[in-house]
């Protein structure tokens, strides 16, 4: 089993890594950077995006490790436009429910937790000890960073990203492409395109596009 990712970063070494530990037997990098940057940590990286396009037909699956949320969604779409198989890297700690459902190209990582009946679109980002739970239906190219909690029954719209160790309250909608700042405590609804940030958590500037990781 050989597994494309395009995208060598730190994020994209925790993929790796997870997609080893998955069961992939061969894991190599495609990056713009290439041929300037060769190798991401112990992994290979063997040319561009063009490259990757080129060379679709001699992977078993290929994954975006982007962590901005529209460069992802772009990426993938372009994969899948050439016939890319996306994958869907799930880490063995990680605990899925039988009775989820996850899209191509979504990836959760160790220790990570998604309940029952919870629906994870494309190509999202469920990041290392995130909690999915029950009845959360989250949009396709979404980011939960590591150790956020979205509690039951929470819609997470596409695009938007849940910072580090921040928490959602049951039954809360947060809009598409909005930002829950790190440690935020969410207990109304957030509106489309905003970051939100505090305990309750307040908007603090309106925006359009995820263009930092929190």
């Amino acid at each position: 089993m050989r597994l494309a990712i395009l995208g060598a970063s730190g994020h994209g070494k925790v993929v790796a890594d997870a997609a080893e530990q998955a069961g992939w037997q061969s894991v190599v990098f495609f990056d713009d950077a290439w041929p300037g940057l060769k190798a991401n940590g112990p992994w290979a990286i063997e040319g561009n995006t063009e490259a990757l396009l080129e060379r679709l037909t001699d992977f078993d699956g290929v994954v975006v490790a982007i962590g901005n949320n529209r460069i992802r969604a772009v990426k993938q779409a372009e994969l899948v436009a050439a016939g890319g198989k996306m994958a869907t890297i799930v880490h063995p700690s990680a605990m899925v429910s039988a009775h989820a459902s996850i899209d191509d190209g979504s990836l959760v990582f160790a220790n990570a937790v998604v309940n029952a009946c919870a629906t994870v679109g494309a190509g999202v980002i469920i990041n290392t000890g995130a909690v999915v739970e029950h009845d959360c239906v989250v949009g396709n190219f979404a980011h939960i960073s590591p150790n956020a909690v979205l509690a039951g029954g929470v819609t997470l719209g596409p695009l938007a990203w849940v910072g580090s160790c921040a928490s959602v309250r049951q039954l809360i909608a947060v809009g598409e492409a909005s930002v829950v700042g790190m440690g935020a405590v969410v207990t109304r609804d957030v509106i489309s395109g905003v970051t939100v940030v505090g305990n309750p958590a307040k908007v603090v500037e309106p925006r359009n596009q995820n263009t930092h990781s929190i």
